[in-house]
């Protein structure tokens, strides 16, 4: 494992208590719309059970705490009690999710992995737990992971700390760490190859991005990224950052600026696929809206660096975007509707009728619809209605809906396999 011999291990903070191979049995099947019971937190767990195949894990956070749903059956699994406002990444490693919240990042177990055995593997399900192992931050913000690596940014401090997302339940776990020039609202990525990809900035701004070896030294660097926000991988190891101008585009050591067709064309939150070179962004064009609500996103192709504007029949917010199994480009629009643009072609070919219309809030932590994408299906909240709906990607099938006991805000899912392309994006 590298470690910059520059830098300090990370403080964990780990009960001594603390189980790390969690105990239950396999979820029930439910759904179909009848209400999610809420498991006891007094249930006493039992040993963890082998089943026939994955089994996909949401947790969506609430006011007051975060809930674990069997994506299969959109039955919840677990109800945990947690103060304030949080938020929810996939820990890398196809079973945890990072929960952003008070003191760092805590760590969540979905209760559900696979351990490789030969040319196959075994899955295993256990009882979803919201652990006490929680990696220090003073502002804990973006959770990225990615080929096998995971990368926290704390806000305010500047550290970047990266391990192997497969050690994300390890207190003994090394750490390669990074601390930026200033403290800003930045995000941090480690490719394929070792390098990572750190933004660059200030509380004030933020204005680009730098590459770094193991040891911390530049291999690449730009400054042309005014307001950098928000980061995505296309294909294998490209990597895209959001700019108020357009994007930056990272492939083999080298930063391409990708310009917007506006002055201020501001591409925050970005969407990748493995599968497609075509990242899916969103696109505003008013700097001094409080919001704004856009109706076109941005396609940018990182093979050939062009970007082109797609209309959408509704506007849509920071949450609404996805990306299909096959790579096509999802968005969830005011209108209710899941919208699925063909990438190559830049056309819209299918809307979805999901959920009721909706508008962004002027406050961004209220409560919106979300949309994540798992093993094909788009699952979607609609907290107006306190309720959760999948989706079939293909098809356009909702296959199931869910009534929840709380109003969802936050949502995030794991596949209980190993994942080889996780990656995150966002506010």
């Amino acid at each position: 494992m590298r470690r910059s011999p520059s830098l300090v291990p990370r403080t964990l903070a780990l009960s001594a208590a603390l189980p790390l191979a969690l105990a239950t049995g396999c979820a029930a099947t439910g759904g179909g719309g009848a209400a999610a019971p809420t498991p006891s937190a007094s249930a006493s767990p039992a040993g963890p059970t082998e089943v026939a195949s994955s089994s996909p894990r949401l947790a969506l956070t609430y006011d007051g705490g975060v809930q674990v749903v069997d994506a299969s059956t959109l039955e919840v699994l677990a109800d945990e009690e947690l103060a304030g406002f949080n938020r929810l990444d996939p820990a890398g490693d196809g079973r945890h999710f990072l929960v952003s919240t008070q003191g760092g990042f805590r760590l969540l177990d979905g209760g559900a992995w696979a351990e490789p055995h030969g040319d196959h593997a075994h899955y295993y399900t256990a009882d979803p737990e919201l652990t006490d192992v929680v990696v220090e931050a003073e502002t804990p913000g973006h959770v990225v992971a990615h080929a096998g690596r995971t990368v926290l940014f704390d806000d305010g401090t500047g550290e970047v700390t990266a391990f192997d997302s497969a050690a994300v339940a390890d207190p003994d776990r090394e750490t390669w760490e990074h601390r930026t020039p200033s403290p800003h609202h930045g995000v941090a990525l480690e490719l394929a190859d070792g390098t990572v990809l750190v933004s660059e900035g200030t509380e004030d701004a933020r204005t680009g991005v730098r590459l770094l070896d193991a040891a911390g030294t530049v291999l690449a660097a730009s400054d042309d990224c005014p307001g950098v926000h928000g980061e995505t991988v296309a294909g294998e190891d490209t990597v895209v950052i959001g700019c108020q101008d357009g994007v930056l585009v990272v492939a083999d050591g080298a930063v391409t600026k990708v310009a917007s067709p506006d002055a201020y064309g501001r591409i925050g939150n970005q969407a990748g696929s493995p599968v497609s070179p075509i990242v899916l962004g969103d696109y505003k064009t008013d700097p001094d809206a409080e919001v704004e609500r856009p109706t076109r996103v941005a396609l940018v192709d990182t093979a050939t660096a062009q970007l082109r504007l797609v209309d959408l029949p509704s506007s849509y917010w920071y949450r609404s975007l996805a990306r299909g199994e096959d790579g096509e480009a999802l968005v969830l629009g005011t209108d209710g509707a899941l919208h699925v643009i063909d990438p190559v072609a830049g056309v819209v070919t299918r809307s979805v009728p999901v959920i009721g219309a909706w508008e962004e809030s002027e406050d961004w932590q209220d409560p919106h619809p979300q949309l994540v994408v798992l093993d094909g299906t788009a699952y979607v909240t609609e907290p107006a209605t306190n309720s959760l709906h999948a989706v079939d990607v293909a098809t356009g099938e909702v296959w199931d809906t869910a009534q929840l006991d709380v109003t969802p805000n936050e949502l995030a899912g794991v596949t209980g396999e190993v994942d080889e392309h996780e990656h995150g994006h966002g506010q």
